[in-house]
């Protein structure tokens, strides 16, 4: 550790003394060349699976190449997210994001929900890595850019991008030449731990027809919510932990006109807790009189046992390109092999059963409980398209898709020696003594589509295109619960299948060459699932009463219909400005509802909800040496139909009228660049970003209820108040990060960066259990961090 602090300061101190020296007029050549290369330079984007340049992408679109993220100090898929309008990203902890586009968001997706399908698709390339909670926190090194599609993509993306899709593009091996890049970061957390990076990427040309390309990176995560222990004692940074991956490419190119890419990717993340304070714990608060008193916020949680996140991914595809008499044929084989694990300490939540619903004394409920979930995932995908490649009036696609996916979910929750304190046996069917609740819930799905879009130049300066995507989808699972929190069900199977239609209709509009209108009609889709039942031996009579019709076995399909019209425009060589108004209206809105005492989760199909809005983005060179950009996004989502009891109210916040849950109403970034050219052809650059993200709620329910007023269970501690009122709105809140630093050409790359420079403490999702009553606390963000980073290029 003190190495590490050691290294950071001088390589602090030296770059520090780098840019103190002056400016003289030997730079005049440096100058020359940092103002050329500050040209605004045309991003060419594959966002309907063919080259073009951004401005001639009939729809909204955001493409951030490597250098511009770079630039603006961003890491990872939740710092990109807020430097792009309308795009949201709930980080729920490394490899556990959440992702939304526009608004349309149905609720916080926890890891007890494996039926429950994304509704925004992540793609690496051309191979499908989004699994609903699970999208992989990938590295964003030695990336050619990433891709932000805006609204439905079913046509083209299929089921998973009901209201965009983000993509992950790739460098390729380059037959060339050799090239090779190594990029190391030091970080220091604000009262937490020291972080840090390194990279590599080499590209070797074995002959004139093949070249491989490998790119590796080791993350150290530093850590910084500190864990209270029973004994009072404190743990110290508790959710450090490491990202390792590599990826090699392999291009093959025989010819002009084949190309053979096959690829793999391997990609292992630990951590060794979350990112949660915690307010309330049933186990650890000033209230109790038979307990230590313990006080929490801060950055601070109460934990009795180590918690952990584990993810090993793993990723091969082959991509083969054939130009032939004008055609490209496109084949992309895909497989994906995911193995998760959540072990959370759910001591809290048990010890509200075993204590507060059942009575049982303290040496009971406080017996350690972690409830370990693991998710295991193999998926393979197939699709084969046809393109023309000519320049004619007339550009089509069309093609095919084929995938299988197999995903095994699993939940053990181990109270070692409940049996022998209680009596109470405990042993069932499937579960081992002590396992106070067990499931395993195997799920099985296929899907075949077929899809076709093409695009006609009616005149040089109007264009009409028209897609259509049929999909098929089966998905089957079998159930089984058991265990005295458990409904007890062995071995039940469930089915449910679908067939989808995703209709896009777009018209074109080339005013001048810099300036063009668009508008569109397109439709998207989230395939429905399988509802886990209650857990009925938990629930209250009332809770069981409300929420026994919800647990229907199946949910049906949600899906939108959007409407929106924009322009894209090109300022003159010296920036670009991107505006899309929209309406979505969506159907069968697929809501995630917490089921109170039960402990369970349920998705319910409320008819109608929609999002009306508008997304903006700028940017502009104002002189050779500055730069600026801005981002602003307005979502207005909701619920425009209610779903009632049978007393006619509304079930869990589910009210005509109340707000879409996990994204702000209004989100916007603004970054000011600086560059100046110094000496021996170096330039002295600088970046300062704003981000802004608004109110916002965790759960539709949470707007019904705000503040909530919990009932304790009071004979856990024997507590000096029976209830208490917890604020549910999520706080708007604003990220300040600035980075500055010299570079020579492509050679070499020194920074030093400040992230959350005020020291912002964001609440990014409400954590809770047993509706509240176990615990109480938020997920948040990393505190100031400050950092040097240092590229190198051969």
């Amino acid at each position: 550790m003190t190495l590490r602090k050691v290294a950071l300061a001088s390589c602090a101190s030296s770059l520090a003394l780098s840019l103190a020296i002056p400016v003289t007029a030997h730079a005049a050549a440096a100058a020359e060349g940092a103002s050329a290369a500050a040209e605004v330079q045309e991003v060419v984007v594959t966002a309907r699976k063919r080259d073009e340049a951004l401005i001639d992408v009939p729809f909204s679109v955001n493409a951030q190449t490597e250098q511009a993220l770079r630039a603006k100090g961003v890491t990872n898929l939740e710092d990109l997210s807020r430097n792009i309008a309308s795009f949201t990203v709930q980080n729920l902890g490394p490899g556990q994001s959440q992702v939304a586009i526009r608004g349309i968001s149905a609720g916080q997706i926890v890891r007890d929900q494996p039926g429950v399908k994304e509704q925004v698709g992540v793609y690496l390339d051309e191979s499908v890595i989004s699994l609903s909670l699970f999208t992989p926190d990938l590295d964003l090194f030695d990336l050619s850019r990433v891709e932000v599609l805006r609204g439905p993509q079913g046509t083209l993306f299929g089921s998973g991008s009901l209201s965009g899709t983000v993509r992950y593009i790739t460098n390729m091996p380059d037959l060339k030449g050799f090239h090779a890049t190594v990029e190391g970061t030091l970080s220091k957390i604000q009262g937490g731990d020291v972080g840090g990076e390194i990279k590599g990427m080499v590209n070797l040309p074995i002959n004139e027809q093949a070249a491989l390309r490998v790119t590796a990176y080791d993350t150290e995560y530093a850590g910084f919510i500190d864990a209270v222990q029973p004994n009072g004692s404190v743990k110290s940074d508790v959710n450090d932990g490491h990202r390792r991956g590599v990826r090699a490419s392999l291009l093959f190119q025989p010819n002009d006109n084949l190309k053979i890419t096959p690829r793999v990717l391997y990609q292992k993340i630990d951590v060794n807790g979350f990112n949660r304070v915690d307010v309330f714990n049933i186990l650890a608060n000033p209230f109790t009189t038979t307990r230590p008193k313990v006080v929490l916020g801060g950055l601070k949680q109460f934990t009795q046992l180590d918690e952990k996140f584990a993810d090993k991914f793993f990723l091969s595809d082959l991509n083969v390109q054939y130009d032939m008499n004008g055609l490209r044929f496109n084949s992309i084989s895909s497989y994906t092999h995911r193995d998760v694990l959540v072990r959370r300490d759910a001591t809290a939540l048990t010890g509200s059963i075993t204590g507060g619903s059942i009575g049982l004394p303290p040496a009971v409920y406080t017996l350690n409980a972690p409830l370990n979930d693991t998710t295991k995932v193999k998926s393979f995908t197939q699709e084969a398209r046809v393109s023309n490649t000519g320049a004619g009036p007339l550009q089509w696609v069309f093609g095919g898709f084929y995938s299988h996916i197999t995903r095994d979910y699993a939940q053990d929750l181990p109270v070692t020696g409940f049996t022998a304190l209680t009596g109470i046996p405990t042993k069932g069917t499937a579960n081992p003594t002590d396992s106070l609740y067990y499931s395993t819930v195997p799920y099985k799905q296929t899907q075949y589509a077929a899809f076709g879009e093409a695009t006609y130049a009616i005149t040089d300066q109007l264009d009409v295109t028209g897609g259509l995507r049929y999909a098929h989808y089966k998905e089957t699972r079998t159930l089984t619960f058991d265990g005295i929190f458990a409904d007890t069900t062995i071995a039940v199977p469930g089915r449910t299948t679908a067939n989808s239609w995703a209709p896009r209709v777009i018209l074109a509009y080339k005013a001048t060459p810099d300036v063009t209108f668009n508008a569109q009609v397109s439709k998207g889709f989230r395939l429905g699932g399988i509802n886990d039942p209650l857990n009925k031996p938990l629930c209250t009579p009332a809770d069981l009463a409300t929420f026994s019709g919800l647990s229907t076995p199946s949910f049906k399909n949600e899906t939108v219909w959007n409407y929106e019209a924009g322009m894209k425009a090109r300022l003159g060589g010296k920036g670009s400005l991107t505006l899309a108004g929209f309406y979505a209206d969506i159907s069968n809105l697929q809501a995630t509802i917490d089921a109170g005492s039960c402990s369970s989760r349920v998705i319910a199909n409320v008819p109608s909800a929609r999002s009306i809005g508008f997304d903006a983005e700028a940017s502009y060179r104002l002189t050779d040496n500055w730069d600026v950009a801005g981002t602003a996004s307005y979502n207005n989502a909701k619920l425009t139909s209610s779903l009632v009891d049978a007393k006619g109210l509304p079930i869990q916040g589910l009210r005509d009228g109340n707000r879409l849950p996990t994204v702000p109403r209004f989100q916007g970034s603004f970054s000011l660049g600086y560059e100046r050219a110094t000496f021996n052809d170096m330039v002295a650059f600088a970046n300062l970003t704003y981000q802004y993200v608004g109110k916002r709620y965790t759960q539709i329910s949470d707007q019904e209820n705000d503040p909530a007023s919990v009932a304790l269970f009071t004979n856990v501690g024997i507590t000096t108040v029976s209830t208490l009122s917890f604020p549910l709105e999520l706080p708007s809140y604003d990220i300040v990060n600035l980075r500055l630093g010299l570079r020579s050409g492509a050679d070499w790359e020194a920074a030093l960066f400040v992230n959350n420079l005020g020291d912002e403490r964001a609440h990014l999702a409400i954590d809770r259990e047993r509706g509240l009553r176990a615990r109480y606390g938020f997920l948040t963000n990393q505190p100031r961090t400050y950092g040097a980073t240092v590229r190198k290029s051969f």
